[in-house]
């Protein structure tokens, strides 16, 4: 085995106390908050020991059987997200289950923020969930709209444990919440359970600037660890990258949490970009084991090809060869998703295991 070598070098990023406490308390920038200041500079005193003692799971319990350490201290709310996903998994296995499909609204504009109008997202979305209830099937939408209009919900960037060691990246995440620093209410908590339980996965999202909507890259970038996660933080000492180093050294088996299910991807947008990110949506769900549900399934168009943005609605409207388009992803990926479940959809890959796994 090399030898283990952990890298080191980069600034401090520790706050004084001063500088800490005045970051804290603009959330209570409101002058509302005026008549609690004393109150409010208690919590900062509290939220201070907690930040500069690290406090980052202050809530734990024995890890217990089943884990490589039984006495680890293991963060109660990541117990519970990673209890919600095999609960999650169960069901997705249960042959008698219904068939579950989670649309994934990857745009951010909302009518209940700044732009004050639906996205035309939305809209595919409601015509793909119609079909797929039409269908019989379970048809969830996940509305990563939320991110920019709903209180609290949050998806925290992704700190790329797994370049220092794969069995360092835990399934599911463990880097958040923090509470030390506040970073807490993640979302993702609840979207890792989402995607487990859905048999077909289908994404709908504009293209901005040639690239992802920063609300689906955040979840994309998050499931880094559904793709060769490790499901047991204790055998790394929480986050000890010796310790993951040393595991990944010896022999990672590289576990595939979504491999098997059925995907879609449909993208659109105005000017520019929409093949390139519907290559890199599909070649990402491959990648992490997924299967494309068909031609018919991953399709990219432009709506309202360079005309104005304030009659992109009727543009959408009058598109009724795209709507057709996307009624057909849609059944495409319900037949995909009964193909599978009936054994008729196999990988032909199945059975075999990647020399380097990455």
């Amino acid at each position: 085995m090399a030898d283990i070598d952990v890298r080191k070098g980069m600034p401090s990023t520790q706050l004084d106390k001063s500088e800490f406490k005045k970051r804290f308390l603009t959330q209570f920038y409101d002058p509302a908050f005026q008549p609690l200041e004393k109150e409010l500079d208690k919590i900062a005193e509290v939220a201070w020991d907690g930040y500069d003692s690290y406090r980052k799971a202050p809530r734990t319990v024995k890890a217990g059987n089943g884990f490589a350490d039984s006495n680890y201290d293991l963060s109660i709310e990541w117990l519970e997200t990673s209890r919600a996903i095999e609960a999650a998994e169960r069901r997705q296995k249960e042959a008698t289950a219904p068939s579950r499909i989670l649309i994934v609204n990857g745009s951010t504009r909302s009518e209940h923020t700044c732009p004050g109008e639906m996205s035309k997202t939305f809209r595919i979305v409601s015509i793909a969930r119609d079909v797929m209830a039409a269908s019989g099937f379970e048809a969830e939408v996940l509305d990563l709209s939320r991110l920019a209009s709903e209180y609290g919900r949050t998806i925290y960037p992704c700190k790329a444990c797994v370049s220092t060691a794969q069995p360092l990246c835990h399934w599911p995440c463990s880097c958040y919440p923090n509470h030390a620093i506040g970073q807490t209410g993640d979302w993702m908590n609840e979207i890792y359970p989402k995607w487990v339980a859905a048999h077909g996965i289908m994404i709908v999202c504009p293209v901005n600037w040639y690239q992802a909507p920063s609300s689906l890259k955040l979840m994309i970038d998050r499931l880094v660890c559904a793709d060769g996660g490790n499901p047991d933080p204790t055998s790394t000492g929480g986050k000890d990258p010796v310790k993951a180093k040393r595991l990944e050294l010896a022999g990672w088996p590289y576990p595939r949490h979504l491999a098997g299910r059925v995907f879609s991807v449909v993208v659109h947008g105005d000017a520019a970009g929409t093949e390139n990110l519907r290559r890199i949506l599909t070649d990402w769900m491959s990648d992490i084991g997924m299967i494309p549900a068909g031609h018919l399934a991953l399709i990219d168009r432009y709506v309202g090809y360079l005309a104005p943005y304030a009659t992109s609605h009727d543009d959408l409207d009058h598109d009724t060869d795209f709507q057709d388009d996307v009624r057909n992803a849609a059944l495409t990926l319900v037949q995909a998703v009964k193909d599978r479940r009936s054994g008729k959809l196999e990988p032909a890959d199945r059975g075999l295991h990647e020399a380097r796994p990455k």
